[in-house]
């Protein structure tokens, strides 16, 4: 197994590998560096070499989460321009959670450190969040106004995810949020 070590960016091919497993299992509980090794053909000691413990893994992958998280919210509205833009950003999100169930988990439901990767990933989705408020609600605490939104939507997530709110149907999924960040909005 050794001659598969040699390949390049084995940190990077195990969180891949991770984000792998997560999203067939839709889950982190099982998820364990012998998996991982398993999944990128390396030696069960090899992943120790780049992360200490499991832990360490995690916030990796949780890093990797939040970048594409943030991606998905930019892709869906690249240029907001008023509340009512503020639905389709919050879809998006809930997609995100539903299409990547095991990594959306991994990122909010396991501890994760202090990974600077993983800092660094947050902070830019709070700071996209933050910037979005201010330009979409000028007259709002941006902040504040951003940490209720998320949580709003974060909860619609989970509400989807745990399956308190039918996600059989997108449709009625998306109707929903945009409903939901609506009515808390007072947009309409």
């Amino acid at each position: 197994m050794s001659t598969t070590y040699h390949h390049g960016d084995l940190p990077g091919t195990l969180v891949n590998a991770a984000v792998e497993i997560l999203d067939e299992e839709g889950g982190a509980n099982d998820l364990s560096l012998r998996a991982v090794a398993r999944r990128a053909g390396v030696s069960t000691a090899a992943p120790y070499r780049h992360f200490p413990d499991r832990g360490a893994l995690i916030s990796a992958v949780a890093a990797v989460g939040y970048r594409e998280l943030a991606a998905a919210l930019h892709a869906a509205c690249p240029e907001p321009s008023g509340p009512e833009d503020l639905a389709a950003i919050a879809i998006a999100y809930v997609d995100f959670a539903l299409g990547r169930t095991g990594l959306f988990r991994a990122m909010f439901a396991e501890p994760c450190g202090t990974d600077p990767d993983r800092v660094e990933a947050v902070e830019m989705i709070k700071a996209y969040l933050t910037g979005l408020i201010r330009k979409t609600l000028p007259d709002a605490d941006g902040e504040d106004t951003a940490t209720a939104v998320w949580a709003l939507v974060h909860g619609l997530a989970f509400l989807h995810l745990d399956g308190k709110f039918d996600a059989t149907s997108p449709d009625e999924v998306h109707r929903r949020v945009r409903a939901t960040v609506d009515a808390a909005l007072h947009i309409n």
